[in-house]
């Protein structure tokens, strides 16, 4: 390895490294060292691996330290892949001089307010393990093209963008595991107008990626998550998991734990063949919003303290959402927050296995919280072919399964309950507007049902009472 040191960096935290790392890329063997100690860099450096060749950063256990002292990343690594992961597709140069560049146990800290950390394009396998990246603007970005992408056991901590972004690329097959993304003012991870397939992210904390920890004035309610994708005008994200994470924050008033946004025209979803499976989801505006999405599994998950919903579901199709439970820690008595699921112009869904229970007060508790505005804990606006089964919906307000102007859908072997001392249910079920098709069968409620004749809805061995 070539040690820094050894091409005349100091890394004291008082001279300018930048020439000797230079240095040490140029004459040395491909691998920088970077001794204990803090090495200040004051410009981008660029590897161009095509005419470097292979290449890592190795920062011996995390002890070393590079401070970004000017605009931009402290490495920028291009490559020249321009095809797919198929082995049949790569050039011998690829494999001899750019593949896996690799990124290991180092610090980086901005000390500028445009330093980013990491830039990469046009990459084989980069790797990322065991970095510390704080206090820039971006943490790692990732744009052009990409591919088999890892990042492990790595802390992206109170960055003013973004923690990890892909940033109009052109990606298949990555992988995010064991690392905790939190306080990035623009979102942990998130992804934009870019061409995604098969993308992990898993055993990871990603939290309180808003502009709390900042205050930037008048920068609470810019839209943000901690997994964040928009696929924008050319976009498509499709194939990925997001399984065994703690997904949290705290309130920001355009907020989401995980917000999708497949499409903004109506005929088109972009955004699909996700499964989102045992993660601990909550303390968001929104804790999951899916817009113009098609085949999303949704399960496994606790959902809890959504501000406006735990679960809001824009003009999509194919979204199962099973076995999953949604409610509130009733503990916190004064802090309770109401719960919600809300379908608004979606046809081909399905709630099987669903428990959600409403705050005991039927409203926010927690002060100075906007009050929530729903016509019932679930609510489905507009959908079509629709099935509700197996779902319990405990101490709804103010009516506990809401209905509006629905198609082919139906509700089978429900509980709907209030067992609050003084029920706040209005109605168990509560149908409006025109519908056909729609029907209500063995289910259990002890709050009224109030369905509109003009609703088009059947009704067979309900119990009432």
């Amino acid at each position: 390895m070539s040690n820094v040191r050894g091409f005349g960096a100091k890394g004291d935290g008082v001279n300018d490294d930048t020439e000797a790392i230079e240095h040490a890329l140029k004459m040395g063997d491909g691998t920088l060292e970077f001794p204990r100690g803090e090495y200040r860099v004051t410009r981008t450096i660029v590897i161009e691996l095509a005419n470097h060749g292979r290449f890592a950063v190795s920062g011996s256990g995390g002890t070393a330290k590079l401070l970004m002292e000017g605009a931009g990343p402290v490495f920028r690594v291009l490559g020249t892949h321009s095809k797919t992961a198929d082995p049949n597709g790569f050039r011998d140069e690829e494999w001899q001089l750019e593949r896996m560049p690799t990124f290991t146990q180092f610090e980086i800290e901005g000390r500028h307010p445009e330093a980013d950390g990491l830039e990469i394009s046009g990459i084989m396998q980069p790797t990322f393990e065991g970095i510390l990246i704080r206090k820039v603007r971006n943490g790692i970005r990732f744009f052009d093209r990409a591919r088999n992408i890892l990042i492990s056991h790595c802390h992206i901590y109170h960055n003013t963008g973004i923690g990890v972004f892909f940033d109009n690329i052109n990606l298949h097959q990555t992988n995010i595991v064991g690392s905790h993304i939190s306080y990035n003012r623009l979102g942990g991870i998130r992804i934009e107008n870019s061409e995604i397939r098969n993308f992990q992210v898993t055993g990871c904390d990603i939290e309180y990626n808003n502009n709390r920890a900042f205050g930037v004035p008048d920068a609470d309610d810019v839209p943000t998550a901690e997994i964040y994708i928009d696929c924008g005008e050319n976009g498509t994200v499709r194939e990925g998991t997001i399984s065994s994470c703690t997904i949290q924050a705290t309130y920001s008033p355009n907020g989401a734990n995980i917000r999708i946004i497949g499409s903004r025209t109506p005929e088109s979803q972009k955004a699909g063949m996700w499964c989102i499976t045992g993660n601990l989801i909550g303390s968001q505006a929104t804790n999951v919003h899916l817009t113009h999405c098609r085949g999303i599994t949704f399960e496994g998950n606790y959902i809890y303290s959504g501000h406006v919903r735990n679960l809001l579901v824009e003009s999509s199709k194919s979204i199962v959402i099973g076995n999953n439970c949604f409610g509130h820690n009733p503990d916190y008595k004064e802090k309770e927050l109401c719960t919600g699921i809300r379908l608004v112009d979606c046809e081909n869904c399905t709630l099987t296995g669903v428990q959600i229970q409403d705050a005991q007060a039927g409203e926010h508790t927690v002060p100075n919280t906007v009050p929530i505005e729903r016509q019932g804990l679930v609510e489905l606006i507009r959908c079509r072919r629709m099935q509700l089964t197996g779902v319990q919906v405990l101490e709804g307000t103010p009516a506990a399964v809401y209905l509006e102007d629905c198609q082919d859908t139906l509700l089978t072997g429900c509980l709907i309950n209030d067992a609050r001392e003084m029920p706040l249910a209005e109605a168990s079920i509560r149908w409006t507007g025109m519908g056909s098709g729609n029907l209500v069968s063995n289910c259990r409620a002890n709050r009224p049902l109030e369905i509109a004749e003009s609703a088009g809805v059947t009704t067979t061995g309900v119990v009432v009472g």
